[in-house]
């Protein structure tokens, strides 16, 4: 009825209509399976993108420096077990700004490799690394970056979050300091990382200028050299995340939350003559303990 009282044709209209929706479609971003934010080994266990990203910047730190997202992609399966394609590969490394050539961009801050330290009391040497933990009824990872004080062991301070960057590495480096009080006093302690994106980000390294902490990076490949942060880890995954399939992210972090606590101020741990590191610090200030080294 419309269509005759305005003098348009049906076969006008439709033909019309159909044309327009062909052209909306041909400008209409590109529709498909929306990208992954993980990946598979061959054993089927779950991958993060997070961690892949920070296998990739451990590989183009090493070695593998001059290697393309090909290459990559292969290193990638063959080290760690993989199951990823190099479009993948492309797109992380494009994430990351590691395409070949943006790696030649000038470096504001050179990295300073781990040096062996010889560790005689708390707040000399902190290590950081991050967690990627996975929420199954929701399908998603979250993330724990913690910072642990290598004398005394203790979890100093920590990010748990849905996303973690070098602004969250920076705004709990600045309040682990000041839970130690350690801005009222000359003492920084050296900070040792991965070179991982949260680490080598300029946001986290002008904050250690900032701060006047010296923050050095462990060689690609040597996971022993932050093997104090890397043995909590392992600790958290068989003792809590293993135990646990969390319905939630607010689940998930309150359970974490929890073991963290329970860490800190009641887990006997061996190396501190069986105390907690919140006991050890305090018996130790107390001179009911003899000092130790450890040498890292």
């Amino acid at each position: 009825m419309v269509l005759k009282i305005v003098g348009v044709l049906e076969a006008t209209y439709y033909h019309r209509k159909k044309s327009e929706s062909q052209t909306s479609k041909k400008h209409s971003p590109r529709s498909g399976r929306p990208n992954t934010i993980y990946s598979w080994t061959k054993d089927r266990q779950l991958v993060s993108d997070e961690q892949i990203k920070e296998w990739l910047m451990e590989l183009v730190a090493g070695e593998e420096s001059t290697y393309g997202y090909r290459k990559l992609a292969i290193c990638l399966r063959r080290q760690h077990n993989l199951i990823i394609n190099h479009k993948k590969v492309y797109r992380l490394c494009k994430e990351l700004d590691i395409l070949a050539p943006q790696r030649r961009i000038k470096v504001n801050h050179p990295r300073r490799l781990a040096a062996n330290r010889q560790i005689t009391v708390s707040d000399q040497l902190w290590e950081v690394d991050l967690k990627y933990c996975y929420v199954a009824k929701e399908d998603r990872f979250f993330y724990l970056m913690s910072f642990i004080d290598v004398y005394d062991r203790m979890i100093v301070d920590y990010h748990l979050g849905l996303s973690c960057e070098g602004k969250h590495a920076a705004q709990i480096l600045q309040r682990a300091l000041w839970k130690r009080q350690l801005f009222e006093t000359d003492i920084r302690p050296v900070i040792r990382s991965d070179n991982g994106p949260q680490f080598i980000s300029h946001v986290f390294e002008e904050a250690c200028v900032k701060f006047t902490v010296e923050h050095e990076r462990i060689p690609p490949k040597t996971p022993n050299k932050n093997a104090h942060i890397e043995s909590f880890h392992a600790l958290l995954e068989l003792e809590c995340l293993s135990r646990y399939e969390f319905s939630s992210y607010q689940e998930a972090y309150q359970i974490v939350s929890e073991y963290i606590q329970f860490y800190n101020e009641r887990r006997i741990h061996g190396s501190l003559y069986d105390f907690s590191p919140y006991e050890f610090r305090q018996r130790l200030r107390a001179g009911e303990l003899k000092p130790f080294i450890i040498r890292v």
